[in-house]
């Protein structure tokens, strides 16, 4: 079963944006297929690696609505990820958002399969 999702993602520095899409793996947490949209690399270079970076945020859409979330960066390797709670955060708030479900009915259902 392929749990990638499409995903916007927003690089924000001090005065600039640079906008991409990807794929959020949603049972690792992995961010991988990083295109961006508005930035050269080859002419500008990675837009995370400016003095000015402040920070990364995603966005998962779907039928108009939307949940945004933060994204962590490892600047080692540039990999971009989420956590382990924020994925979960994300699960719930898709599943309320996109699915008209609640939490409590999210969290259920997974303990009802285990059984």
């Amino acid at each position: 079963m392929d749990l990638k999702v499409p995903i916007a993602i927003t690089v924000e520095q001090s005065d600039e944006l640079a906008n991409a899409t990807a794929l959020l793996d949603l049972a690792s947490g992995e961010i991988q297929r990083v295109e961006y949209l508005d930035w050269d690399v080859a002419q500008r270079g990675l837009p995370w690696d400016s003095s000015d970076y402040e920070f990364t945020s995603g966005t998962l859409t779907h039928a108009g609505k939307d949940v945004e979330f933060s994204v962590q960066l490892n600047k080692t390797t540039g990999q971009f990820s989420v956590s382990a709670t924020e994925l979960l955060e994300i699960k719930l708030k898709a599943a309320q958002l996109f699915a008209g479900l609640s939490g409590a009915d999210v969290l259920a259902s997974a303990t009802a399969r285990k059984h």
